[in-house]
Order: structure tokens, then C-alpha cells, then sequence
């Protein structure tokens, strides 16, 4: 059975309500008063996260009662619909809150056919992309597509961080060590965006939550490209994930498998 495209309406009220939330974001950035606080597994908090995802809430909310939402900073709504969304105000609030304008606005939806809105909003670069299902994936207009690199020599792979246990050694060992890959760490949803947007063939993550890579399963297939889990599922889930231009995504799941 074919799988239809997301709807325009859907796909316009996301965005809008995206970009909303982005520049809230903007509020506090590179501001002293962060309200900065940490959670109970240590990673920050802010008032701009809290502030971007409450206003992102309330506004689907009043546009989609009967759906259901999932966010990083609140509990999860139970919706009817069967259409869910799923938030993250700040992707990659470490750089937020040092003032680094890398941190992300994720946005995404998911149906009963699967993923189908992807929105990735950079704020204090003013770029981003917006994907829909069927719908391609662009940004002011333009069309965003991975490169056709098709050699792993040469080739760039990013990564959030290096940090240990969260990366297996083994796994690290293995990319690092690959003869003319290069590796680096534009990390976190702006990690995923270069993938789309052609500047970078591959974005690997070893543990990642639902809101971290939910936009990203739209938004890479719709920009050309190809996202799995490490053993090569595509089930939203939390875990290992690697989006890439397609070309050389296998040759990267058996080093990531090592």
C-alpha cells in the first residue's frame, strides 16, 4: 500500500508554529539569565527550553486537541487522533547555554502510516529545514539534498561527542581508525542538517531519545538520504542511530556493528 503524502495544512501549521518556538529561543540566548537548572540524569535545563515547549504545546493544542504530544521537558499527552508529536525546544542545550549557535529546534509528527513532519530549525543561524512526507524537504524555498559521495575516503562523519562509556569503544575505535574518514563533532540536530543539506555525507548518534531523532526520520529520506537504527531497523525508538547520505551508509553500519 502506498503511503500518502502529510498534508499541506499540517505541514504549514507545523512550521509556523516551529519557527514560533525557535525564535523564543532567541530570547535567552547568549543572554545572563538563563534560569539554568540540571535534571536528575545531569544534563541542563533552561527557562528558554521550558518556555519554547510550553508555547509549542499550547499551540497544538488549540490547533489539534484530539492529538498527542511528546516533549523533552513534560509529561506526555495521550491523544485520539492517532497522530502524535514529538518535541525538543533545544536540541543541544550545552551549546545553549555556552552561547555556541549550534543548538537546534526539533519538530516532528508521526501518524499511523509512520513519520511524517520533520522540522530542523538552527535559530541563531537562521537555517533549517522543513519536511513533510511526500513533500520533499526544503528551506526558504530552496530544495535540500545529500550529496552522492559515494567513498568513505574523503568522507566526513560527525558525531554529538566522543565522550566514553556513552560511545562503545569498540565502535569508536573502528570509525576513528578507518583509513581517509573524517570524523568530527558537529553535533546534535546541526549534525543531522548538514547531512541533508549536503555539507557532510554522515551523523551518527550511539543513544538517542525519541525527540532527538524523530525529525530526522522525515527529513533525511526526504532530502534523499537514509536513516537506520546501528542494526539497521527504522522503528522509532531510543538508541544507536545513523543518518547518511545513502551511499555510504552500509559500509558505516559495519563499522558502527564492530
Amino acid at each position: 500500500m502506498c503511503t500518502p503524502p502529510v498534508d499541506t495544512s499540517l505541514l504549514e501549521a507545523a512550521e509556523t508554529v516551529a519557527r514560533e518556538a525557535a525564535d523564543i529561543t532567541l530570547r535567552w540566548f547568549e543572554s545572563g539569565d538563563l534560569g539554568l537548572d540540571h535534571k536528575e540524569d545531569g544534563s541542563p535545563v533552561t527557562t528558554a527550553d521550558r518556555a519554547a515547549e510550553d508555547h509549542i504545546r499550547a499551540r497544538l493544542h488549540a490547533l489539534f486537541p484530539d492529538d498527542g504530544i511528546l516533549g523533552e521537558e513534560r509529561p506526555p499527552i495521550t491523544g485520539t487522533s492517532g497522530r502524535r508529536w514529538i518535541v525538543d525546544p533545544i536540541d543541544g542545550t550545552e551549546s545553549f547555554v555556552r552561547g555556541v549557535p549550534l543548538y537546534s529546534s526539533l519538530l516532528a509528527m508521526v501518524d499511523e502510516h509512520g513519520p511524517a513532519i520533520g522540522i530542523v530549525l538552527v535559530p541563531a543561524l537562521g537555517k533549517g529545514a522543513v519536511a513533510g512526507r511526500g513533500r520533499g524537504c526544503r528551506w526558504e524555498g530552496a530544495s535540500l539534498r545529500v550529496n552522492d559521495v559515494g567513498d568513505l575516503t574523503g568522507a566526513c562523519l560527525s558525531t554529538t561527542s566522543f565522550d566514553r562509556p556513552w560511545w562503545p569503544e569498540d565502535a569508536l575505535l573502528a570509525v576513528s581508525g578507518r583509513d581517509g574518514l573524517r570524523v568530527r563533532a558537529w553535533g546534535d540536530g546541526y549534525g543531522y542538517l548538514l547531512v541533508a543539506m549536503g555539507r557532510i555525507e554522515a551523523m551518527t548518534d550511539p543513544d538517542l531519545h525519541e525527540w532527538d531523532i524523530a525529525p530526522m526520520l522525515t527529513m533525511i529520506p526526504e532530502a534523499g538520504g537514509r536513516i537506520t537504527r546501528w542494526d539497521g531497523s527504522t522503528q522509532l525508538s531510543s538508541g544507536p542511530w545513523l543518518a547518511s547520505n545513502g551511499r555510504v551508509h552500509d559500509e558505516l553500519l559495519e563499522l558502527l556493528g564492530t
